[in-house]
């Protein structure tokens, strides 16, 4: 992996951070820095929309203290002031659900993940309203989860287009807000669609085209059928006062809310908050993040909401269903996953939202403190829960003292609220003989309150004859904001791997060819996914797909080399396979491989590769059926000889 300031920091928070075994706290063991100038009526919400189910399941709620009690009115009692329903159509499998020629569940049969369906929904609804909390109103319009990767009709609607599938999407909105008003349970605020980075209600509404001759009702489909719904949301309540969200994911992409609400507002949309989904983990860094909301909010002038976020207060499981929050994962962000570092996390969203200026940031809703693990409530029926580590109640359901920080972050601190810098450990980098060595701007150092945050540091002049051979030697710097000195153990070798980026954390592809069907192919931020650091090639579409993603080399030195790469994925493929082609002659070097399994990574060579014209094309070529996916990681191109 190239030595770049990620590197540096991933290497410093394996060396500072072990995981702890679970322990009881107090809400006041916790550091929480309080967040200056938080909106009066900022959201300190929580998504709970596997409630019903785990309560139906037998699931139980404790206070801090241990005390029975009701779920919603524990979060109340935390300072959680609104929540979050997901509803979907009609959660029943509409055919047998098979996976590797086995039967997951059948026809008919609840499609699980909460089966949200309108009754569960007006349940929930009427309890957080009769304890006074604020309700918004997540339509999926589908079946089961919608997100960026999938945008499925209702069953009842798959025959519906053009203008009956808009009737429908009116009428259904329409006749929802009827029955929760009906119910007393009308919604404070109305998601149309959720996670909508590519349309709605696919392949009407969906906006980009898996292949050429693909028939997706585009940007006309899309806003077409999002104006019916936001419709009804007015015509419901023509006071106005129910204010209408559009989500996306991704939450540290400006390119993709720029393009999305860009289309927006030359088609005059009538919405008044941009809602995000913000994973640190999965979509990027805070910086990122605050430019992004920064930024969409002055452009668009509106509110901004984080609809989705979470972190994990452990790394063990709960009911032996694999967790999708793994331990590498702390490490690449830059929390610990302790009960301490959730809470900085969520802290440290709040105190981004409420910096946006113009006052603009109205709040963060925290997704699924709820979901602990419960027989019979997984992410579908006969699955276990994925999710039972990033909860907000410990395995037994009792409230983790992290919860308390929607509370603490409006209450007066105390210096022990303020977090302390930690000591740092040297820095190893890496450069190579006779190239240009750059030290990170900014490192990852480690707080008190189980969190790394970037400082910039004033690093000394490199000496140039140190760049010259192959050593070690070290380099002092300073970060900036402290008198604290760091010390940086810089390796000087040789450069091998041909590949400058070879686990691809710039986060483009833009040195790669991608031939075939290029929309299954991208660069991904999820260190769950990545060999090593956070990215990776990552290739999945819901349609058999080919594709082959190279490199070309110009001007290397002819002989043997080696190519390598690790690749992990689900399984299923047709065919996946190491390739080295163009490289003097005719022939085309190739090593297959085969995906076993999520994090069963393993790496493949194709050696013998003979370069005899200074150039050589390398890379992975996979011939895909329909939803298979994978990862490929950490490429190497070597000379062995001459």
């Amino acid at each position: 992996m190239k030595q770049t300031a990620l590197s540096a920091a991933v290497m410093l928070a394996a060396a500072l951070w072990s995981v702890a075994p679970l322990t009881a706290m107090a809400a006041q063991d916790i550091t929480v820095q309080p967040v200056a100038e938080l909106r009066s009526d900022f959201i300190m919400g929580a998504d709970v929309s596997m409630l019903d189910a785990i309560e139906k399941a037998g699931g139980k709620f404790y206070d801090a203290e241990g005390n029975p009690k009701d779920c919603l009115a524990i979060l109340k009692d935390n300072g959680v002031n609104w929540i979050r329903l997901r509803l979907w159509h009609t959660p029943v499998n509409a055919a047998d659900v098979v996976e590797g020629g086995k039967t997951i569940s059948r026809k008919g049969d609840p499609v699980g993940g909460g089966n949200n369906d309108l009754a569960a929904t007006l349940r929930i609804a009427q309890r957080a309203k009769a304890l006074g909390l604020k309700f918004e109103l997540d339509i999926h319009y589908s079946d089961f989860w919608v997100d960026p990767d999938k945008q499925h009709k209702p069953a009842a609607w798959n025959n519906l287009h053009g203008a009956e599938l808009q009737a429908a999407v009116y009428q259904y909105t329409a006749d929802v807000l009827r029955a929760l008003g009906e119910g007393n349970a009308f919604p404070d605020m109305v998601q149309v669609g959720n996670e909508l980075n590519g349309g709605m209600l696919w392949p009407d509404g969906k906006t980009w085209k898996g292949k050429p001759e693909e028939d997706i009702g585009g940007d006309e489909g899309f806003v077409a059928l999002l104006s019916q719904g936001i419709k009804a949301v007015r015509d419901a309540d023509p006071t106005r006062k129910t204010r209408i969200a559009v989500h996306l994911a991704n939450g540290a992409t400006n390119e993709l809310y720029r393009r999305v609400f860009d289309l927006f507002a030359k088609r005059k949309v009538d919405y008044d908050v941009i809602g995000l989904s913000f994973y640190p983990y999965w979509h990027g860094t805070f910086e990122d993040f605050q430019n992004n909301v920064d930024d969409i909010s002055a452009r668009y002038l509106k509110d901004v909401v984080v609809m989705e976020t979470a972190y994990a207060y452990t790394t063990q499981d709960g009911d032996g269903f694999p967790n999708l929050f793994n331990r590498e994962m702390q490490k690449s962000v830059g929390y610990k996953a302790s009960v301490q570092g959730q809470a900085s996390l969520v802290r440290d969203v709040i105190a981004a939202v409420a910096r946006v200026p113009g006052n603009r940031g109205a709040g963060v809703f925290y997704w699924e403190p709820d979901w602990i693990p419960v027989k019979g409530t997984g992410w579908r029926t006969n699955e276990g829960n994925a999710w039972d580590n990033q909860a907000m109640f410990d395995f037994k359901g009792r409230a983790l003292p992290s919860l308390a920080v929607f509370r603490r972050v409006r209450e007066a601190g105390s210096e022990a609220d303020v977090p302390k810098l930690q000591p740092i450990a040297p820095v190893k980098l890496g450069a190579f003989v006779g190239e240009i060595f750059t030290p990170p701007e900014s490192l990852r150092v480690g707080f008190s309150d189980d969190a790394q945050r970037s400082i910039y540091v004033s690093w000394d002049d490199v000496p140039a004859d140190k760049l010259k051979q192959p050593g070690n030697f070290t380099l002092q710097g300073e970060l900036m904001g402290y008198p604290v000195k760091v010390t940086a153990e810089v390796s000087v070798t040789p450069r091998r791997n041909l590949f400058e980026d070879p686990s691809f954390e710039n986060g483009k592809l833009d040195t790669w060819t991608i031939a075939g069907s290029t929309a299954a192919v991208s660069n991904e931020r999820n260190p769950g996914n990545a060999h090593s650091g956070q990215q990776s090639l990552h290739y999945w579409l819901g349609e058999p797909f080919q594709f082959e993603a190279t490199r070309s080399f110009k001007d290397i030195p002819d002989g043997t080399y080696t190519l390598k790469a690790w690749v992990a994925g689900g399984g299923g493929e047709k065919a996946i396979a190491l390739v080295a082609r163009d490289c003097g002659d005719d022939k085309t070097y190739s090593a297959a491989a085969t995906n076993t399994g999520w994090q069963k990574w393993a790496q493949y060579s194709v050696r013998g590769i003979k370069v005899s014209k200074g150039s050589c094309t390398v890379g992975i070529r996979v011939d895909g059926n329909t939803g298979n996916w994978g990862n490929a990681d950490d490429f190497e191109f070597i000379r062995d000889s001459n």
